[in-house]
């Protein structure tokens, strides 16, 4: 019966496979077969001597086909998307340019130092914000002091938690009184010292907490006591005041060296920053109009006209912040830990997306705040919500008292989150989480932001332009 085509090449295919296995790549394979009458050749054998690798060929030129995917299936398992990412890029700068150009033919050069320092100060010959982050000090000065008499013994551990909790409690308390009843204190001013009491709140409880962990598992007795008091010196401690961190260690990571490359680029991308008020000035100018002058079309199409600037500055913000910034300060002390935020473009749950982020802030949470709860036997959806409600507590506080106005937007968007997460985790996988987050951060974060510019505009503005007199 004669031999089909196709059953010969799959014959063929699986000899050679034997023969390969057998002999090796690199040994000649002499191949024979009868292909039998039907191909038109003689009953006899033949015999052909030819490489494997040009034996091979010939095989799978004729089978070109396997079973695949397309590489922008999901299933392909394909995730080299560099190309696409270059173009992305390309058409981004392509299409700023052109929104670059519109912007300075319609406003001209907007970029203006002097107006940035004049959002910190209103008097140049008066600075409270930066006096109130020199008097910061004090604070600094009387935790250290109550950690050395605590490793001394002279204080007891409920005298010396007394102390810490009126100084850190001082330390909230005293700038918010400040910047309340003091008028030359200007809103981004205020922003700034409170941001910077802030910080200085989260380092100094986790100094007071990594103190009394190593003083009760060492279980310091009286030979022990200079080694331990040695420890708390003011270099180290300003150190880590000043280090890229709100987690206190004995000892940090610490680079070999200054690299002063890196340092420089960090600086210029910081100082690059500056150029985003030339985009700034006229969105802000384009807002100032209230609410209830408008119907509510119009109300949606001012969130959407402010939903992609105010999420790109959100973005440059990050960079400027996260990566810029604090990579500086780490380059500058040495500081080895540089893990400031994780994949959080990658979210497909919000709970990721705060879990990876602000990577110090989210260390501070679980060392100090969520698995003390949990080791206390509360349960993990009260830690959780715990948690959310001290980060809301402290948004509303860095944005309500420095403008001087309390409407809790901040609070309730970010106590929002928990039912958003939960909606998100039950409802929603992989790529429509991931659009579900994107989607929170390009428009949840607008509505607060045009909240606050709305009454901030109505009250600082409106009254007093209603009200001449009042001036």
């Amino acid at each position: 019966m004669p031999i089909s085509c196709h059953e010969l090449l799959v014959n063929e295919l699986l000899r050679w496979i034997r023969c390969i296995e057998i002999r090796g790549n690199t040994q000649m394979c002499r191949a024979g077969y009868n292909p039998g009458p039907g191909l038109g050749t003689s009953a006899s054998n033949h015999y052909v001597d030819v490489s494997e690798t040009d034996q091979m060929h010939q095989v799978f030129d004729v089978l070109c086909h396997k079973l695949q995917e397309s590489l922008l299936s999901s299933a392909s398992g394909f995730k080299n998307y560099r190309g696409i990412l270059n173009w992305c890029v390309v058409m981004l700068v392509l299409s700023n340019a052109r929104l670059f150009l519109e912007n300075l033919l319609r406003y001209g050069i907007l970029v203006d130092p002097i107006q940035v320092v004049s959002l910190f100060l209103k008097d140049p010959y008066s600075w409270p914000a930066a006096c109130l982050v020199i008097v910061s000090n004090v604070f600094i000065l009387v935790a250290l002091y109550t950690e050395r008499k605590l490793a001394m013994g002279t204080f007891s551990e409920k005298l010396g938690l007394l102390i810490h909790i009126i100084n850190l409690t001082v330390i909230l308390c005293f700038p918010m009184l400040t910047v309340l009843m003091v008028p030359s204190v200007t809103p981004v001013g205020g922003a700034f010292a409170l941001g910077s009491y802030t910080i200085l709140f989260l380092k100094l409880y986790s100094y007071k907490d990594v103190n009394r962990w190593c003083r009760e598992r060492l279980q310091v007795k009286a030979r022990g006591l200079h080694s331990v008091f040695s420890l708390f010196n003011l270099p180290d401690l300003y150190y880590f005041v000043s280090a890229p961190t709100l987690c206190y260690e004995l000892n940090f990571p610490r680079s070999q060296s200054v690299r002063m490359g890196f340092l420089l680029r960090r600086l210029f991308e910081m100082l690059l920053v500056g150029l985003t008020q030339q985009w700034m000035v006229p969105i802000i100018q384009s807002s100032m109009k209230p609410l209830q002058d408008m119907d509510y079309s119009r109300m949606i199409e001012r969130l959407l006209r402010l939903a992609v600037p105010n999420h790109f500055l959100w973005l440059i913000f990050f960079y400027w912040f996260f990566h810029s910034s604090m990579n500086f300060v780490a380059e500058l002390l040495r500081f080895g830990d540089r893990e400031f935020y994780r994949d959080w473009w990658n979210s497909e749950s919000v709970t990721y997306f705060w879990q990876n982020w602000n990577i110090p802030v989210h260390k501070w949470c679980i060392r100090h705040f969520y698995k003390p709860l949990l080791r206390k036997g509360a349960s993990k959806l009260l830690s959780q919500s715990a948690v959310f409600f001290a980060s809301a507590f402290f948004h509303e506080y860095l944005v309500s008292v420095p403008l001087r106005m309390f409407r809790l937007w901040a609070f309730m968007g970010m106590m929002a989150q928990l039912p958003l997460a939960w909606f998100v985790g039950r409802f929603l996988r992989g790529n429509y989480g991931n659009a579900a987050v994107w989607l929170s951060l390009i428009i949840g974060q607008p509505i607060a932001v045009l909240m606050y510019v709305h009454d901030y505009y109505v009250i600082n503005h409106l009254e007093e332009a209603a009200d001449p007199g009042a001036l």
